[in-house]
């Protein structure tokens, strides 16, 4: 059965949207994707987190567009092994719709990220500190990578803890599918 019949069967399943909306996203999890666990939406953190040039950037700025969001380190060897999938996965669906968000949480130096992303070849994610945690705390990330799927409204509906292929058929027909349930919201 390919994905676009089973994401409409999965969308049938229910009256109530919620209920069919996570229905679809759960019938494409596959792979590394089980991992992913939908939950009723609630508010993401509200803490700050800085850019490259010290401005204050937080989840709101994302507000509109379905949001990957990944807690990581440079010291963290899963974090390695995911992020060029997270890169793909950017360069793949981001723009007015899609955006994955890496915060690079606790002691992280700006060079040592920088050198991070070009050793393994990243080349489409944004590099945004955590220093003191405050955002990771608020959102009770208590290992890395845990990576939290946010909807256009800026609410978690899902997270994962621990790396995963985000490069897989699984992750990208749930990305397509979250995309486009808000699309022309």
């Amino acid at each position: 059965m390919n994905i676009r019949t089973l994401l409409y069967a999965a969308l049938m399943l229910g009256a109530n949207a919620a209920f069919a909306d996570t229905a679809a996203l759960e019938a494409l999890k596959d792979g590394d994707m089980k991992k992913l666990m939908f939950s009723e939406a609630k508010p993401a953190g509200t803490a700050t987190f800085t850019d490259t040039e010290g401005n204050e950037v937080s989840l709101a700025d994302y507000r509109g567009k379905v949001v990957l969001l990944n807690f990581w380190a440079t010291w963290c060897a899963p974090c390695r092994h995911e992020m060029p999938m997270l890169d793909a996965l950017q360069a793949e669906y981001g723009g007015d719709d899609f955006q994955v968000v890496t915060v690079a949480t606790g002691r992280n130096k700006e060079m040592a990220i920088v050198k991070f992303f070009e050793e393994i070849g990243v080349e489409h994610l944004p590099i945004l500190m955590d220093p003191k945690q405050g955002l990771a705390r608020e959102m009770g990330v208590m290992g890395l990578p845990v990576t939290v799927l946010l909807d256009r409204e800026g609410n978690e509906v899902a997270r994962m803890m621990g790396d995963a292929d985000w490069s897989s058929d699984s992750a990208m027909a749930i990305i397509a599918a979250m995309i486009e349930q808000g699309a022309g919201s």
